[in-house]
């Protein structure tokens, strides 16, 4: 469905303590889950006209990914392991030490077969998801920067036929996986997206946050920021890359020059014409972009810093999850008025 983006409007706001990392939405529904920096998931039902925050309690630190695959909740945190839930009953049906390091990510195939989790220990696992099987390790990533310093992987996305996986690190190395296979279909280099400071910390900054495939799995959008000047803060501009991955080619760049800060989470529109992303530093963002040729076709400011957002099957709302909030958007006044009663 197409929409107006210049209709972007906050519908309804829910508070409460913490910083909200990742989001998974069942489908159909209102009802989320996210996991939070006080190393639970709060299972929520965001029409309700008073939300019960449910707690899911069995992680030791910031939980950072979390994803839907049937009736199974997983849940993937610094603490290196990924947690299997009960949908419905809330409790742990597999608990298992999937890294070594901090998590950054969990994601679910659309058909829900698979499980990918990325770590700091710079390996992607792609897991059978209804019985936590390992079924690939996949090492395609430096666990050093070019500077000799530890570096991090933090995003994989499936594409929507569910044959190739990319997966992307802090240096702007991006990996598109053959998953039947397990092995490489190919690479991409975002470099500008990595920022080094040799002189004042020598330390560096930035890296891949988010990725999404179009539809037809031609397009592989890249987001993150753009060279940092200041490495103590994010003062460099959200930045959007877009490829078309078998071609090798880069087809349109977006620096993002009104908003500051980290392209956290990305989506096409169901046409694929759209990109849809959202993230921040101190103020958090969503814009729109023509796919073709990246262009802005409209962007707002947010309530909230973003890290992660679902969109409903209509394409007429999105959740978002960030500091302290859930935040519902819309782009129709109707809804918004239901939402808001």
């Amino acid at each position: 469905m197409a929409v107006d983006p210049t209709k972007l409007k906050v519908a309804k706001q829910i508070d409460h303590a913490g910083i909200f990392f990742a989001m998974a939405r069942v489908p159909g529904a209102s009802r989320v889950f996210v996991g939070s920096s006080d190393a639970k998931v709060y299972d929520v039902d965001f029409a309700a006209e008073t939300p019960v925050w449910k707690e899911l309690a069995g992680h030791d630190s910031y939980v950072t990914g979390v994803a839907l695959a049937g009736q199974a909740v997983i849940s993937g945190a610094y603490d290196g392991k990924l947690i299997w839930w009960d949908r419905e009953a809330g409790s742990i049906d597999r608990k298992v030490d999937a890294h070594s390091k901090w998590i950054r990510g969990v994601t679910a195939s659309r058909d829900g077969r698979f499980i990918a989790s990325v770590s700091d220990d710079m390996l992607c696992k792609v897991w059978n998801a209804a019985n936590g099987e390992l079924i690939h390790t996949l090492a395609g990533h430096e666990r050093l920067t070019p500077h000799h310093y530890p570096s991090m992987l933090y995003v994989a996305a499936f594409s929507h036929d569910g044959q190739f996986l990319a997966t992307a690190d802090k240096v702007g190395h991006i990996v598109v996986w053959n998953i039947a296979e397990g092995k490489p279909q190919t690479t991409l280099e975002a470099p500008l997206m990595y920022t080094w400071d040799p002189k004042q910390r020598r330390h560096s900054i930035g890296g891949i946050r988010s990725l999404a495939f179009s539809p037809d799995s031609r397009l592989l959008a890249v987001g993150g920021t753009g060279q940092i000047g200041n490495i103590d803060h994010l003062e460099a501009s959200a930045r959007i890359e877009i490829f078309d991955w078998r071609a090798g080619q880069r087809l349109a760049e977006q620096p993002g020059d009104k908003h500051k800060g980290l392209v956290e989470r990305m989506e096409f529109s169901p046409a694929g014409d759209q990109l849809i992303a959202a993230g921040g530093a101190n103020e958090g963002f969503v814009m729109f972009l023509n796919a073709a040729d990246g262009k802005i076709l409209h962007d707002d400011k947010s309530p909230v810093h973003i890290y992660d957002f679902e969109m409903l099957e209509s394409y007429e709302s999105l959740i978002a999850c960030g500091h302290g909030k859930l935040v519902q958007y819309t782009f129709s006044a109707e809804v918004a008025a239901a939402t808001a009663g």
